[in-house]
């Protein structure tokens, strides 16, 4: 059975370059890495090297069913979404879900007024870097140093 090259492949709702390798285009999905790419491949037996747009429907359809359903065939650990505060599942999402929910998960720590939710809402850096240098607003104008005495 011969299959004619697609140069767009739709997989996990998200077009791909069918001129990429099949790993370093699935990493081009937003929540896959390509560890994950790799590891997709590796259990589905697809060449992760082969041009997306030369594969056939059938191996699309798989490549987009272990996308979607990564949580099914990955372990706990290389999930991204383990312990859902919603559901208590270990799930992986992708695309808009993962998007939504990192934006649902900071707009409850806003709510709750926790220190992290604080530094959100007033647009400050939130995982305990340093601010006197770097993070500043509006147009800098170098930096003054205190002379000697002051």
């Amino acid at each position: 059975m011969t299959t004619e090259f697609r140069p767009i492949v739709r997989i996990g709702d998200t077009d791909l370059d069918g001129y990429k390798a099949v790993a370093f285009a699935l990493a081009s999905i937003r929540g896959i890495g390509l560890a994950n790419a790799y590891s997709i491949c590796r259990k589905l037996n697809v060449d992760p090297h082969a041009p997306l747009g030369m594969l056939g429907d059938e191996q699309v359809k798989r490549l987009d069913w272990a996308v979607r359903n990564f949580h099914e065939i990955a372990p706990s650990w290389a999930l991204n979404r383990r312990k859902d505060p919603d559901t208590g599942r270990n799930v992986h999402l992708i695309g808009s879900e993962l998007i939504l929910a990192a934006k649902r998960d900071v707009d409850l720590m806003r709510k709750l007024k926790s220190w992290k939710g604080i530094r959100h809402a007033l647009g400050l850096k939130v995982r305990g870097q340093r601010t006197v240098t770097t993070g500043r607003f509006g147009p800098t104008a170098g930096v003054t140093k205190k002379g000697p005495g002051k």
